[in-house]
């Protein structure tokens, strides 16, 4: 089989509805990623492009939250109807959907202006 040409990362952590910080799935259904794994499927990218459930990207603030690789391009605030978008621009035209894109500055740092800051 040959190598995956891309791999789209998409967050699937639930936490308890009184925890501090959000989550990315929190109806635990995987819609997310289910709506990737389809859309792929249906175009023939099934052995081109994976779509996998990820545990927490810590990006809470920003859920849902997805990651393209190997371009590390991370989108934040992600919805069913983003699906397409992402597909269509990014895995297949190779242009990442900026309005989606989170800023460098956010992530994998506390200094993000999104995240809750502990007292």
């Amino acid at each position: 089989m040959a190598k995956f040409e891309r791999h789209i990362f998409v967050c699937g952590n639930q936490r308890d509805p009184e925890a501090p910080r959000r989550c990315c799935d929190p109806s635990a259904k995987g819609e997310l990623q289910k709506a990737f794994k389809d859309r792929l499927t249906e175009l023939g990218l099934k052995r081109k492009v994976r779509a996998n459930k990820s545990g927490c990207l810590d990006q809470c603030e920003h859920g849902p939250t997805v990651v393209v690789y190997p371009e590390a391009v991370w989108y934040g605030r992600v919805q069913l109807t983003d699906v397409e978008e992402i597909i269509a621009s990014h895995v297949i035209g190779g242009k990442p959907v900026e309005r989606l894109v989170l800023p460098d500055e956010c992530i994998n740092t506390a200094a993000c202006e999104h995240r809750q800051r502990k007292a």
